[in-house]
């Protein structure tokens, strides 16, 4: 399991080396920051002087190697629209993105899999026909248009939740949380679910589907001849060998909700990294753009690595193989 370990710790630096490249040579072409950063009156002379500053005149080897650095010791510059450390302005909001994604992910989980378990045994009964016909509104449906029904019908017209910002945030110095208070948690359910309805659905439906298949096979037949309980067949043996692939779409979609809150911020004006990001990108504020990916990105192969070590710990199979 060790070199398992470590083969997969290699695998994740090469992805990381080449997600740094691809969003350093991506937004290292994409617009002039320099435009929003200085007004139209401002003369040639000082639009120079401010490309020297921030290096952009400099040959890309050298640009790229400085970029490299900085990222090793954590240091991803200064926002050109907000002159302040773009590591201090994540820190700021990534409490925000990962209490959504946190309990975005407990919804899609919980729910996911006990509707998929329950359709997959009841598959043939009238509240499971009604169950499917329901999840694929959150495939077919934008997450936007959900977001804005959702603001409407529980916002606007019932007027039971707030439809946008974050509030009641307790400061514990370390952390600004929103979990401890009662607005603080009737701000985060619209946007909580709105996120979770995607990943809530490809659950529910891969949780089904390895159900019944494995209702079908021929160690299901031997439990129910033993005379085990439906409850022990159904949870204690068919439930745990569709953990495999659940887990790696478990592992997949929550790095997802991380990636794909942006819209969600956005439509909820949700004060998180995702939100900072489609303001980095109006502004065309280079250094949070990047730091914005190279973190995308290191959290899906920390969360792919995680997936990858669990699957010694669920299925045997894997562990005799290797």
């Amino acid at each position: 399991m060790t070199f398992f370990i470590l083969k997969r710790l290699a695998q994740s630096l090469l992805v990381m080396a080449v997600v740094s490249a691809i969003s350093f040579s991506l937004f290292n072409f994409v617009g002039d920051p320099v435009n929003n950063m200085v007004g139209q009156d401002a003369t040639r002379e000082q639009r120079i002087e401010i490309r020297q500053q921030l290096g952009l005149d400099d040959p890309i080897l050298t640009q790229y190697t400085r970029f490299m650095g900085n990222i090793l010791s954590g240091d991803f510059g200064l926002s050109y629209r907000i002159k302040r450390p773009v590591d201090e302005l994540i820190l700021e909001r990534l409490p925000a993105t990962l209490e959504l994604v946190f309990i975005s992910a407990i919804i899609a989980l919980a729910a996911g899999i006990t509707l998929g378990v329950y359709t997959g045994i009841r598959r043939k009964s009238w509240v499971s026909r009604v169950i499917l016909s329901t999840s694929l509104i959150g495939v077919s449906l934008p997450t936007f248009i959900i977001g804005i029904a959702l603001i409407y019908v529980f916002a606007v017209h019932l007027r039971w939740l707030p439809s946008s910002g974050r509030s009641g945030t307790v400061d514990l110095g370390w952390w600004k949380t929103s979990l401890l208070t009662s607005d603080g948690w009737r701000a985060i359910v619209l946007p909580a679910i709105t996120l979770s309805l995607f990943q809530l659905t490809l659950i529910l439906r891969l949780v089904r589907a390895e159900m019944m298949e494995v209702m079908r096979t021929d160690f299901i037949k031997f439990a129910r001849a033993r005379g085990l309980s439906e409850r022990a067949v159904n949870f204690r043996h068919a439930l745990r060998n569709t953990l495999v692939p659940v887990i790696t779409i478990i592992g997949l979609n929550i790095g997802g909700l991380i990636a794909f809150s942006v819209i969600t911020e956005t439509v909820f004006q949700w004060p998180g990294t995702g939100l900072m990001f489609i303001q980095a990108v109006d502004f065309v504020d280079v250094p949070i753009m990047a730091a914005y990916l190279v973190f995308v990105a290191l959290l899906f192969v920390l969360i792919n690595l995680i997936v990858d070590i669990l699957y010694f710990v669920v299925d045997p199979r894997i562990r005799l193989g290797s």
